[in-house]
């Protein structure tokens, strides 16, 4: 039988968790290494008495966690890599499994985050993202920063919670972590300024249309800045959202306003007012692909759709990447006025699709919009996740304190 070594090294995995998707290699191998790995009789196992899932291994623990999150495609998602990169781990490294993982075992799997070893078994090549059945395809794309690695801990912490409370295991290595005191969250600063979002706009009206796929895509890249800014989705609600959520509807005066019905995150639906200037790009998008100009009550199209082709749902990170590709050709823009725009220039380098959500909640928030408003527009649970975006304040506390208080020297 082939070692997990050269498993990993020479055959990558395409792991898939779910029942509805085919038997993947990765429960092959724990099933050929029988109860040595799969978790059977794993050293941290709870009394079979206490059980309250039918899973006997590893792989059937995680398969009953992640059907709670099934309707929800960007947890799934999340949860689901982040449970797989620690079962490989577990099993190609330690040789032990996820079952009989100690508080000692998750400190080294910790550090292994910060920088896995050795690059050729676990990270992809530098480039474009590789599919999952793809031979370039691995685990990671390198090294977690100090964010993910506190992201994929706090998503671990779950597991192994529920894990034991289902009764799969006696405890939960990870509770033994030092419990941090929360602090209030910083001022959101991965946004744009108003100076660097005029470049980015700049960058948008300058994009070549020699050809009819040139024109198509410069209206689809203004169409997919519009919507981000104007309504503050996330690249998430852009995927998954159709062109049948917006609607008209008479306010009390009779005036027809447009609203645009989101399936955010958590599965929640939110309103967001489908501003005359949104609808009037929308207009033109639909357009350029020769369709009416106001979508149809029930109409499935995709919020942003592919050039050519069928019309299907673009997936997260080839929105992505044309919002990537934006920023670069920004950046470079910049960068190319002179050494005294380099910070500028990294800034909107390292901007990503996200910082939009940013932008456009910095922007509504420092305006005259009611905080309350923002709150809704963005779907935020409470005014203290909107007040984040409150850099005004800060700018008038720097103002004060530069012009009252001095040494005077």
């Amino acid at each position: 039988m082939k070692s997990t070594y050269d498993y990993m090294t020479h055959a990558p995995p395409r792991p898939v968790l779910v029942d509805t998707l085919p038997t993947t290699d990765i429960q092959t191998l724990l099933r050929d290494m029988s109860a040595d790995l799969d978790g059977t009789h794993g050293s941290n196992r709870a009394t079979a008495a206490r059980s309250q899932i039918a899973a006997n291994a590893d792989v059937d623990a995680l398969k009953a966690w992640l059907a709670r999150f099934s309707q929800t495609k960007t947890t799934f998602d999340s949860y689901r890599k982040e449970a797989e990169r620690l079962l490989f781990w577990s099993v190609i490294e330690l040789r032990k499994p996820l079952a009989s993982l100690t508080h000692e075992d998750l400190l080294a799997y910790q550090r292994f985050l910060a920088d896995p070893q050795p690059v050729d078994r676990w990270v992809m090549p530098a480039g474009r993202k590789r599919a999952r059945g793809d031979a370039g395809w691995r685990p990671f794309a390198g090294p977690l920063s100090p964010a993910s690695q506190r992201q994929a801990i706090v998503i671990l912490n779950t597991l192994f919670s529920w894990l034991v409370h289902a009764g799969y295991l006696a405890g939960n290595p990870l509770s033994l972590f030092r419990q941090r005191q929360r602090h209030a969250a910083p001022r959101v600063v991965r946004y744009l300024d108003d100076a660097m979002w005029q470049e980015v706009k700049a960058t948008i009206a300058d994009l070549p249309r020699g050809s009819r796929r040139d024109i198509e895509h410069y209206h689809r890249v203004r169409w997919l800045f519009t919507l981000l800014y104007l309504s503050g989705m996330r690249i998430s609600e852009v995927a998954g959202n159709s062109m049948g959520a917006f609607f008209p509807r008479r306010d009390r005066s009779g005036t027809t306003r447009w609203w645009l019905e989101i399936l955010g995150k958590g599965d929640k639906l939110r309103l967001v007012p489908a501003t005359k200037e949104l609808m009037d790009e929308l207009a033109a998008y639909r357009q350029s692909t020769g369709l009416p100009s106001e979508p149809a009550p029930g109409e499935t199209r995709p919020l942003l759709a592919p050039i050519g082709g069928k019309p299907r749902p673009m997936t997260r990170s080839a929105i992505h990447l044309i919002a990537k590709q934006v920023f670069v050709r920004t950046a470079d823009r910049v960068r190319a006025q002179g050494p005294e725009h380099a910070h500028t220039a990294d800034i909107l380098a390292a901007a990503s699709a996200h910082w939009l959500r940013h932008t456009a909640g910095s922007a509504m928030a420092t305006g005259d919009m009611d905080l309350r408003h923002v709150r809704d527009n963005l779907g935020h649970a409470s005014l203290t996740t909107t007040s984040r975006y409150l850099h005004s304040d800060d700018d008038a506390r720097h103002q004060a304190t530069e012009d009252s208080h001095r040494l005077g020297w």
